[in-house]
């Protein structure tokens, strides 16, 4: 997107001139021709730098800048300040009024280019480290592994950074779709511009779509002044959207235009807001079951899903848990100031065996917890606190597989259909989704199961029966 230049000037000779300067360089104008216009265009037009006349009408370049916090935060707008009157006065009263830079008529064009290049630079800085500073994390260093499976992901994902196509992230809850979000916006063209991350299932869908769209003045109560979303902060760069699978219905029909057209109304605004931006989503759900069912637009999914890469659980790559483990452990025994903490021979054997059910996010999370609790720099099994107990490792065999055939897969289908219910709290809806079932097949399921609870039930009763009689 080009960046667009507010100039305000009451000499239309000078405007025009201007105008016709930053046209030549690919620049955005729109013109004020006084104080009062200027910060309407700044609400109505949001500009992406302002070139301000300090000697005008109805307000001067001094009280505009006094009067623009309350309609656009300072830090978010760069204003170069010009004047005929090079007073050293006037070029500090700008500048701690919050100017960028002070330029004195005529202006020198090469000059003048040079200054609005250095601005424009700086606030593109400045909103990449205001996204760093809030989204990036340490945990988000590197992606780590080796084995086959990853090494597919890694390579599909390091060619699909080099376009700007839309890519989908898949796989279970854990397995690291937001590293590898990260990851192809490192690889990207775009990497020297913003990454920004949007939890949609975070937020309520006014709130979501006050983050997203951002608001105007007067849009809601307490919009006391404009408010860029985050789609647009990621102007030029990537966003990233997780858990895209709970996005309200209405929310991805305003998705689907930003996707198609690259622009949108901000909430409360009538103008149109266009951006330059790359789509990286991510889902734990099967999608395509979502929109057999309604809950998510079939159009916004086809949109979503030009390139889609799935990411391995966590027990389906053993041959990346040792690395997986010592990069962690590294990383937490830093953090605590315990350098050369060391897994013990049988606590590799318990992380072998546990076939974790949270994947690399649960990994993290017990040796975090390992590394805190152990009382030595040697980790044994018991620091790791591996609940083996409830069938999630693999060298503890569930009780139903012991049983005979029939009876063991009667058994292991109540048993995830309980947990389906259980994970979905009773919801059968979305138990069914995540089985990846059609709903009125999951009701016939648990119909059959409890017919055949009643039948055992009044077996037992006609058992005890016979018994008393006998």
């Amino acid at each position: 997107m080009k960046a667009k230049i507010l100039i305000v000037d009451d000499d239309p000779d000078i405007a025009t001139m201007l105008e016709d300067r930053l046209q030549a360089s690919d620049y955005g104008t729109i013109v004020a021709r006084d104080g009062v216009q200027a910060l309407e265009m700044v609400e109505q037009e949001a500009p992406h730098l302002m070139l301000l006349d300090l000697d005008m009408p109805r307000l001067t370049g001094l009280d505009v800048l006094k009067r623009l916090p309350k309609v656009r935060p300072a830090e978010d707008l760069p204003v170069i300040v010009m004047t005929a009157h090079g007073s050293i006065q006037a070029a500090v009263d700008a500048m701690k009024d919050g100017a960028y830079d002070f330029l004195t008529k005529p202006l020198d064009k090469d000059h003048l280019l040079f200054v609005i290049g250095k601005a424009l630079e700086r606030d593109s800085l400045k909103r990449q480290v205001a996204c760093l500073k809030s989204e990036v994390d340490s945990r988000y260093a590197s992606i780590v592994g080796a084995s086959p499976k990853i090494r597919t992901v890694l390579e599909a994902a390091q060619r699909a950074a080099k376009s700007d196509a839309s890519v989908l992230l898949l796989g279970a809850s854990g397995t690291g779709k937001e590293l590898l979000a990260r990851s192809i916006h490192q690889w990207s063209p775009r990497h020297a511009m913003p990454l920004v991350v949007i939890n949609c299932v975070a937020l309520t869908e006014t709130l979501l779509e006050n983050e997203l769209f951002g608001h105007e003045r007067g849009a809601f109560t307490g919009a006391d002044r404009l408010q860029k979303g985050k789609l647009e902060m990621a102007d030029g760069g990537t966003v990233f959207l997780d858990e895209i699978g709970d996005m309200p219905l209405p929310l991805q029909a305003k998705l689907l235009r930003v996707l198609q057209d690259r622009e949108f109304h901000r909430v409360g605004g009538t103008r149109l807001v266009s951006v330059n931006i790359r789509v990286i989503a991510a889902t734990n759900k099967d999608l395509k079951q979502a929109v057999k069912v309604g809950d998510f637009r079939e159009d916004l999914f086809f949109r979503l899903n030009v390139i889609s890469l799935t990411l391995p659980p966590l027990r389906d790559r053993p041959d990346d848990l040792p690395a997986l483990a010592k990069f962690f452990l590294n990383r937490h025994a830093k953090e605590a100031k315990r350098p050369g903490m060391m897994f013990t021979p049988a606590a590799m054997d318990a992380l072998d065996r546990y076939s974790w059910p949270g994947n690399i996010r649960e990994l993290d999370n017990v040796i975090a917890r390992a590394v805190i609790l152990s009382p030595t720099d040697a980790i044994e099994p018991n620091a790791l606190a591996l609940d083996f107990g409830s069938a999630a490792g693999r060298g503890d065999a569930p009780p139903y597989l012991t049983l005979p055939y029939h009876e063991s897969m009667e058994a292991h289908s109540r048993h995830i259909i309980e947990q389906a219910l259980l994970d979905a709290e009773g919801n059968q809806t979305k138990a069914a989704e995540r089985l990846r079932l059609q709903r009125t097949y999951l009701a016939r399921l648990l119909k059959q199961q409890r017919q055949k609870q009643e039948e055992r039930a009044g077996e037992d009763g006609e058992g005890v029966e016979t018994a008393v009689k006998a």
